[in-house]
């Protein structure tokens, strides 16, 4: 055993790092400790290829173990199953700044799993995750260019903050995560409330300067500790395929890259591969795979040095150019709000749903957070790229994109107290050819309003792409990127907001970071081209409608005081079960006393309403009842219903003076089941209530 550990700050707090204990058969392992949280994290690689495999085989796993704050998992076999979304998008954020780093040609399996052993939930262990795997890489024997650092940047009160605490967090306008390398940026993740440029940017560049002293420390954990590089068999094209298939297809494939649609374009790209395939099938035979991939990076080169050289995109466009819009609103009759969002071959059709509080969604991962009342969900079927293939339940990437729309659209979600409803929102990805999130981005702000929900501003997204040439010292920044544009480019840039500013932003690169000049110019040309997009959404609705859907259900919310529940909710639920039964309204109240009340009938919620505030309210002198006889006694006097589960009692004296007679039994005047007006005219040491005869109905 070789036990060594090693401190560092981070946000004011102390980080220790511990090797050499645990996990011993791992090609890396450590651990970090924060205050309670304690995140492990092990990499490992497989020791040959894997055959057949044409990409980085890859695995990046956040393991959330509830065990960690000490709550026992809610499924019916009391164990984790799969990872929530949470974790999924924690994956994801492991995965994005570390995979560039890798070396080409690498096709055997690296796995990297990080567990969240311990959890205070002030001191969330996401961002331990991503350092952890930058960690357990760099000292381990897996080829790997890092290492790389990883923050969240909040801001409060005007102040950039390091890794904020729960109460940081709550005031903070941003939520950022960043990744980098010293030497520049790999990965941004970001919430915001419609923030600056200038403000995001900041809060990029402050994480970068923290980012440094990380990449610092681990290199002195990688000098005390750290294994020796293994040199894996690494995949490559020979010399003589690749000159051969460059002299044969050069000019084909200039010609069949001088189209500008792209359906043809591949067309003829797929006769290019077809005639080289052909041509070399004897003299490379078994070889296949060298002729397709020089042929992928040929038409790279030559698809970027048009762009770089000449400033023509694939499809024609200059590099600030967006595709044509075109949208459409209620374009679904018992949807509760519908759109449909189309830029170039991108479109989005975005459904709203509107339910009641019972409708939030229940969570079960490592927050504090036990259930969410505004859900964005991202759909992107086969047929959206013209492929036939099975439908299959949502992956990571889908996962991922519903996750970045939420995020862009949530900073101008109204509260429940202005609007009292759980909202869904589902993207349905109808047609894909670059840029599907924020075409979902834009087409759920649509959907929104035409819902009738009371957004604060509308949000629009946009794309950004980048095609970098360090050795000529050459680059292009290109607005709304497609597809070709996302696969053979250095950059996707993904940044959503209103007019005023930034509510979301994911940035993934696939070179080995980018710099501060390029992301003032990213962001900028990002804004121009999200108004551009927003005034396109806002001619066909400007803002939400002031009427919901017929088919919503019609909600209201007020407050109670909590100590009245059990008398709203009556004894084994009789009491708010009659009220449901009378009104035919659905009813849920919060312990906090916040009631909610869902019915299509306008009139029987008010009454609903009515009767619920006349339970929870103390009778005064003065005050009148209409109400139920429940129950008769000849010698005393009849007892009235006032509210549901509360009587008072008209006594048999005071009936004399209603019927202008002597009374001798209650049963002359009233009877149970009469319904009768009654006023409060005293109350008893006792607290009960005495009552007079206004009038038999």
């Amino acid at each position: 055993m070789n036990f060594k550990t090693f401190e560092t700050e981070i946000g004011g707090r102390k980080v220790i790092v511990e090797t050499g204990k645990y996990a011993g058969q791992a090609n890396g392992s450590c651990i970090i400790r924060c205050g309670d949280t304690v995140v492990m994290t092990n990499v490992t690689m497989a020791k040959a290829p894997r055959p057949g495999m044409d990409y980085f085989p890859l695995g990046v796993d956040f393991e959330e173990k509830l065990y960690a704050i000490g709550k026992i998992p809610g499924s019916f076999k009391r164990r984790e199953g799969r990872g929530s979304d949470k974790a999924i998008l924690t994956s994801r954020l492991i995965d994005r700044p570390i995979r560039p780093l890798f070396p080409k040609g690498l096709f055997n399996d690296v796995s990297v799993v990080c567990t969240a052993l311990s959890v205070d939930t002030n001191i969330p262990p996401e961002v331990f995750g991503m350092l952890g795997s930058s960690i357990a890489l760099s000292i381990s024997d897996i080829p790997f260019a890092g290492p790389t650092g990883s923050v969240v940047v909040g801001c409060v009160d005007g102040k950039y903050v390091i890794n904020p605490d729960t109460e940081q967090r709550a005031k903070s306008t941003m939520h950022v995560y960043v990744s980098g390398t010293a030497d520049a940026i790999m990965m941004v993740e970001a919430g915001a409330n419609e923030v600056s440029e200038e403000e995001m940017l900041g809060g990029i560049l402050f994480a970068h300067e923290e980012i440094k002293k990380q990449v610092k420390f681990i290199n002195s954990i990688v000098k005390a500790v750290g294994k020796k590089k293994l040199e894996p068999e690494l995949y490559h094209i020979g010399d003589d395929v690749n000159a051969a298939v460059r002299k044969y297809a050069d000019k084909a494939l200039d010609k069949a890259l001088d189209e500008f649609d792209r359906t043809k374009r591949q067309e003829n790209q797929d006769a290019v591969q077809a005639d080289v395939m052909e041509h070399f099938k004897t003299e490379f035979e078994g070889r296949e795979r060298e002729i397709a991939d020089t042929l992928y990076y040929m038409t790279k080169e030559k698809v970027r040095e048009k762009i770089l050289g000449k400033g023509i995109r694939p499809d024609g466009r200059k590099t600030t150019d967006i595709r044509d819009i075109w949208c459409e609103v209620g374009v679904m009759p018992r949807t509760h709000g519908s759109a449909v969002f189309t830029r170039g071959q991108s479109q989005a059709l975005s459904i709203c749903t509107l339910g009641t509080a019972r409708d939030a969604q229940k969570l079960d991962n490592l927050d504090e957070e036990d259930s969410k009342r505004y859900m964005h969900q991202y759909n992107m079927p086969p047929y959206s790229t013209g492929e036939a293939k099975p439908l299959r339940a949502p992956g990571r990437r889908e996962i991922g994109h519903g996750a970045l729309a939420e995020r862009a659209l949530e900073p101008v979600i109204p509260s429940e107290e202005e609007f009292p409803y759980t909202i869904r929102v589902v993207s349905e990805i109808l047609s894909s050819n670059g840029s599907t999130s924020q075409a979902s981005v834009c087409g759920s702000t649509l959907s929104l309003m035409d819902a009738g929900v009371p957004i604060k501003a509308p949000v629009a997204g946009i794309a950004m792409g980048l095609i970098k040439d360090e050795e000529h010292d050459r680059l292009a920044i290109l607005s709304d990127i497609q597809g070709l544009e996302d696969f053979l480019g250095d950059m996707d840039f993904k940044v959503a907001g209103t007019k005023d500013g930034i509510t979301a932003i994911q940035m993934d690169i696939k070179i080995k970071g980018i710099s501060e000049k390029i992301l003032r110019t990213a962001l900028a040309q990002a804004r121009e081209g999200r108004l551009h997009i927003l005034g396109k959404m806002l001619a066909v609705l400007d803002k939400p409608r002031k009427e919901l859907s017929k088919f919503a259900p019609k909600i209201i919310m007020f407050n109670i005081d909590p100590e009245k529940i059990g008398d709203v909710i009556g004894k084994q639920g009789k009491v708010i079960n009659k009220i449901v039964e009378d009104t035919g309204v659905k009813i849920d109240i919060e312990e906090d006393g916040r009631v909610f009340i869902a019915g299509v009938d306008p009139e029987m919620t008010e009454k609903a309403k009515a009767t619920i505030l006349s339970i929870v309210k103390e009778p005064e002198i003065g005050d009148l009842f209409i109400g139920p006889v429940v129950t008769v006694r000849d010698d005393l006097g009849a007892f009235v219903e006032i509210t549901p589960g509360r009587d008072g009692m008209i006594h048999i004296a005071k009936l004399g003076k209603f019927a202008n007679k002597r009374v001798n039994a209650v049963s002359e005047v009233l009877n149970v089941g009469d319904t009768v007006k009654v006023e409060v005219v005293s109350f008893t040491k006792q607290g009960k209530i005495d009552l007079k005869l206004i009038e038999k109905l």
